[in-house]
C-alpha cells in the first residue's frame, strides 16, 4: 500500500508505566535497548545497545564518529561522562586563517576527534553487566539487515542531499538509489555493520588505535585534512562531577563545560529568583519571564563558556554562583522585552535517550553529530560519519573557545537530571542545538511548578529565542499568547522545522520512593521515537 506519511492531526500519546525502560528518538534504537534488558542487562546496557542502534537508525542525527555525554545514576549516586573529542594536534588559529579564513561548517576540516565510541566502551566497563561484545549485536544487525526508514528520519535525510552530496564519502554512504531513502524504503549500511564488529570484537581498540583509526587517518590526508590516527589513539574520556541549582525544590544537575548545561541552570537560577508559579503554564507573563531568563543565560554561556581547562578568567562557579544570578535577574522586566548583553560575574543534528531499571539505576545520555549528518564525511568501507564539532570554535583572539590543539570545542549537547533529597528523580533531555537548554527551561517550569506529567510537558508547544529579540513559535501556540508576547516587544517568525527548531525530548520519571511502583516515560512526537519497558 501507499500513505500520505504526513499526519493531519494533533499527536497525543500516553506515558508508559514500567519499572523497566527505555526512551529514545526512533523505535527500533528504543527496542535494542529493551532486549539488553531482557537478557539481564541493566540501564547501561539498555543505553549503549540504544545509542550503538542509533547510528544506523537515525543517521541523520549521529554516527560512528560522533560525541556522547552521560549522566549515570548507579543505585547510591551521580557520575557524570564527558567523551567529547578534542582538536587535531596541528588546529591553530592561523591554520583556519591561512586556509579557510573561517573555522567550516562542513568537511573535513570542521572534524574533531570522535568520542562516541569510547564513551560505549568506559561506560560499559564500569558499569555494564552484559560482555560489551552483545551490546552491539542490534545495531550490527540493522546495518547489515537493512531496516524500513521512518518519517521523519526520511524527511531530515532528504533536507540534507543537496547541503552534503559533494562531501567525502556521503553519496556512497547514504545516497544509494542516487538519493536519500524514501519513507519505507529498506536502508542497510553495511559498511557500520563491518566497523560495529570491529569495535565489539576489540572494545573500540579498533577505532582509536587499529584499523578504524588508520582509515580515517588515510581519508583525511588523502582530502587535505589534519586529523591524525595518533590523535586518535590519544582521545581519553573524562569522568566528572555534575553542576546543579535548585529549583522548585528540586536540584537539577548538567554536565560541566565545555558544554551548555549551564545555560539551562542560569536561567533556572534566575527563575527561582522570579516566583514564576504566579503564573499559568501557557500564560504570557510565565512565556515572557522565561523567555528573558534564557537570554541573559546565553550571553554569558556565548562569552564564558569552553572546555572548563581554559576558562582562567570566569569558571561555571561563577556563573552559578546565587548572589550573580539575582544581579541578572533584576535585569528582567516583566513589561518588555530587552536584548542584553553578557554580564561580569565576581571572579571565582543530536539523538537523546535515557533508560532505568527495576535496581534503580538511571541514566540520560546523549549523541550527535552536530547539525544533522555532521561534517558530511564518511569513511568509505567503514561507515564512519564524523561530526563537524570543530565549528563549534571561534577565532577570535582572547575568546576562552578560542580554537588551539588538545581543546575542546563548545558543546550543544546536554543531558539533564534531577533529583530531590539527594535521591533520583528524572533523567531527562530535549535535543536539537541551542534549543537544549531552552527545552530544559520549558520542561521543568511544566512539570515542577505547574505538574504537568512528563507526556504533557513534552508535547506542548516550545517557543525558540534566536538571538536579540527574535523568538521562533510553533504552529501549535496559542494566538492569545503569541499577541501577548509581540505586545512586549518579542519578534516572531513562525519556524516550520519541528525536527529540530523546537526539539525533541525523552523523559523517564521514578513514580515514587518505592522502586516497586517504577517509571513514568515519555517520548516526543516531533521525532519517530517510543518509549518502551516492561
Amino acid at each position: 500500500m501507499k500513505f500520505d506519511w504526513h499526519n493531519p492531526y494533533p499527536v497525543s500519546r500516553a506515558p508508559l508505566l514500567a519499572r523497566n525502560v527505555v526512551a529514545t528518538s526512533q523505535p527500533l534504537a528504543a527496542q535494542a535497548g529493551l532486549r539488553m534488558l531482557i537478557k539481564g542487562g541493566n540501564a547501561i546496557d539498555a543505553a549503549i545497545a540504544a545509542a550503538a542502534a542509533l547510528t544506523v537508525v537515525e543517521p541523520c542525527s549521529n554516527g560512528l564518529g560522533s560525541d556522547n555525554f552521560a549522566i549515570v545514576w548507579d543505585g547510591q549516586r551521580l557520575h557524570g561522562l564527558n567523551s567529547s573529542g578534542v582538536a587535531p594536534s596541528t588546529w591553530t588559529p592561523d591554520y583556519f586563517r591561512n586556509k579557510h579564513g573561517k573555522i567550516p561548517l562542513r568537511g573535513f576540516d570542521a572534524v574533531t576527534v570522535p568520542g562516541a565510541v569510547a564513551g560505549w566502551v568506559a561506560l560499559s566497563e564500569r558499569f555494564g553487566a552484559l560482555p560489551f561484545a552483545d551490546l552491539l549485536e542490534p545495531a550490527i544487525e540493522l546495518a547489515e539487515a537493512g531496516y524500513a526508514v521512518g518519517p521523519v528520519v526520511a524527511d531530515k535525510w532528504a533536507r540534507a542531499v543537496p547541503q552534503l552530496q559533494d562531501q567525502p564519502g556521503f553519496a556512497q554512504a547514504f545516497m544509494p538509489r542516487g538519493r536519500a531513502p524514501r519513507v519505507g524504503e529498506r536502508f542497510a549500511f553495511p559498511d557500520a555493520g563491518r566497523t560495529l564488529r570491529a569495535i565489539a570484537a576489540t572494545k573500540g581498540e579498533a577505532f582509536y588505535r587499529g584499523e578504524v583509526a588508520q582509515a580515517i587517518d588515510a581519508f583525511a590526508r588523502e582530502h587535505g585534512a589534519q586529523l591524525r590516527a595518533s590523535d586518535l589513539a590519544a582521545h581519553q574520556v573524562q569522568w566528572v562531577d555534575t553542576i546543579h541549582t535548585g529549583f522548585a525544590g528540586h536540584t537539577v544537575h548538567e554536565l560541566p563545560p565545555n558544554g551548555q548545561g549551564i545555560a539551562a541552570l542560569m536561567a533556572l537560577g534566575m527563575l527561582e529568583q522570579l516566583d514564576i508559579g504566579r503564573f499559568g503554564p501557557d500564560s504570557v507573563e510565565s512565556a515572557h519571564l522565561q523567555i528573558e531568563a534564557i537570554k541573559l543565560a546565553f550571553a554569558d554561556t556565548y562569552r564564558w563558556v569552553a572546555d572548563e581547562r581554559f576558562m582562567t578568567e570566569v569558571r561555571a562557579a561563577d556563573l552559578l554562583d546565587p548572589a550573580y544570578l539575582r544581579e541578572r535577574a533584576r535585569l528582567i522586566d516583566p513589561r518588555r522585552a530587552i536584548d542584553p548583553g553578557a554580564g561580569h560575574p565576581p571572579r571565582g543534528g543530536t539523538v537523546y535517550l535515557n533508560a532505568a531499571d527495576a535496581q534503580g539505576r538511571m541514566v540520560s545520555f546523549i549523541q550527535s553529530n552536530y547539525l544533522g549528518f555532521g561534517s558530511g564525511v564518511v569513511v568509505p568501507g567503514w561507515g564512519v560519519s564524523l561530526q563537524n564539532r570543530g565549528h563549534g570554535f571561534t577565532l577570535q583572539d582572547g575568546h576562552p573557545n578560542q580554537v588551539a590543539p588538545g581543546k575542546r570545542p563548545f558543546h550543544t549537547i546536554i543531558p539533564g537530571f534531577l533529583s530531590r533529597d539527594g535521591q533520583p528523580v528524572m533523567a531527562f533531555g530535549v535535543m536539537g542545538a541551542n534549543m537544549q537548554p531552552q527545552g530544559h527551561v520549558q520542561t521543568l517550569v511544566r512539570m515542577l511548578v505547574h505538574g504537568q506529567q512528563p507526556q504533557a510537558a513534552c508535547d506542548a508547544p516550545r517557543w525558540k529565542w534566536g538571538q536579540g529579540l527574535d523568538v521562533d513559535f510553533e504552529p501549535t501556540m496559542a494566538p492569545a499568547l503569541r499577541e501577548g508576547l509581540k505586545a512586549l516587544g518579542h519578534r516572531f517568525e513562525p519556524a516550520a522545522d519541528a525536527y529540530l527548531d523546537f526539539g525533541s525530548g525523552q523523559f523517564i520519571a521514578r513514580l515514587s520512593d518505592d522502586l516497586q511502583d517504577g517509571y513514568a516515560a515519555a517520548s516526543d512526537s516531533r521525532r519517530d521515537g517510543q518509549a518502551v519497558g516492561y
